[in-house]
């Protein structure tokens, strides 16, 4: 290849050279304080994408007036009502996946700040195991809290979350069977196979469940650890406890209702076993504890709790409570 046929090679935009077209779905409601950041993160990118959409899940606030101004390249996509983030989560990936079947979909809560060579480094991992008779339909960055630096760990699912070893996250790519949603980059394949996530769990967990589904149908979830993503979950602050510290979300009630009822939901009807259930109630009995040590709305938080875990176990799904 001539020199200057080279160097064209080497400066064309990644999305030419691949040959893929990769598109991101934000759900986003009432976020026009930490919306922008997030935006230009994404316009950031090295490996530009090919369209970003935004799920307006029926925001009050001054959303869609700061996307129309700032954001006209943005597809808009606006709720008439909140749909919780999984009900909206799955109306942005019909469209990006399976309508304009970009053949991967990066999704996003709307606070959450990817580096800037993040998608460059996950579509690389992603190419890295293509030889290796990986069927790979979820690719993650590390999630870490801003704040604090601690990582929102992969974990593996065994009856129950179970940590990945130290030693395993010092590699370059981990294989994990649960991943949180934001920041997840999605195969198109994946999405026109197992179908979208599941609007009547609203919100919590559903990305967890979306990474059950996609496991139990061959699909493997790698998290390529050089990839970051800068996430916050809740309230959250390091507390201290006997053995060490570890970070507190401080969750509202209604969002504690869902926590634990989709979890519940989880391990009494989708993947009912034993161990499965009896690591639902220890979990939810320990978090329980936590909010009684560190939550601002201890009773609230409490029944809520208790509620989500009775109607998870006779599986009454849907829309039970809208966030203040």
């Amino acid at each position: 290849m001539a020199a200057s046929a080279l160097q064209t090679e080497r400066t064309r935009p990644a999305q030419e050279r691949d040959g893929l077209s990769v598109a991101t779905v934000t759900v986003t409601h009432n976020s026009s304080q930490v919306l922008a950041p997030h935006i230009e993160a994404l316009l950031r990118q090295k490996r530009r994408v090919q369209e970003i959409v935004v799920v307006d899940n029926a925001s009050k606030d001054d959303t869609a007036v700061l996307l129309a101004a700032r954001y006209p390249q943005v597809t808009v996509l606006p709720m008439t009502e909140n749909l919780g983030a999984s009900g909206a989560l799955a109306v942005g990936l019909a469209h990006a996946a399976l309508e304009k079947r970009h053949d991967w979909v990066w999704v996003f809560d709307h606070d959450s700040v990817p580096s800037d060579d993040s998608l460059e480094l996950l579509l690389a991992g992603a190419e890295s195991l293509r030889d290796q008779n990986a069927q790979i339909g979820i690719v993650a960055p590390l999630a870490i809290h801003g704040e604090t630096g601690t990582i929102y760990a992969p974990l593996l699912w065994q009856d129950g979350y179970v940590k990945l070893s130290a030693e395993a996250m010092l590699r370059p790519v981990v294989f994990a069977d649960l991943v949180i949603n934001s920041g997840s980059l999605l195969r198109r394949e994946l999405v026109e196979e197992i179908g979208l996530p599941r609007a009547d769990f609203f919100m919590d967990f559903f990305d967890y469940e979306y990474c059950l589904r996609a496991r139990s149908h061959g699909y493997k979830i790698a998290v390529i650890t050089g990839s970051r993503l800068v996430h916050e979950i809740g309230n959250s602050r390091k507390v201290w406890l006997p053995g060490g510290s570890r970070l507190w979300k401080d969750h509202s009630p209604c969002r504690e209702y869902y926590i634990s009822r989709n979890l519940t939901y989880a391990a009494w009807w989708l993947y009912p076993t034993l161990g499965g259930k009896w690591f639902a109630f220890r979990h939810l009995a320990r978090h329980a504890g936590g909010v009684l040590l560190f939550s601002s709305s201890r009773l609230a938080c409490l029944r809520k709790i208790a509620q989500g875990f009775w109607d998870g176990r006779r599986a009454s799904l849907g829309t039970r409570f809208l966030p203040d």
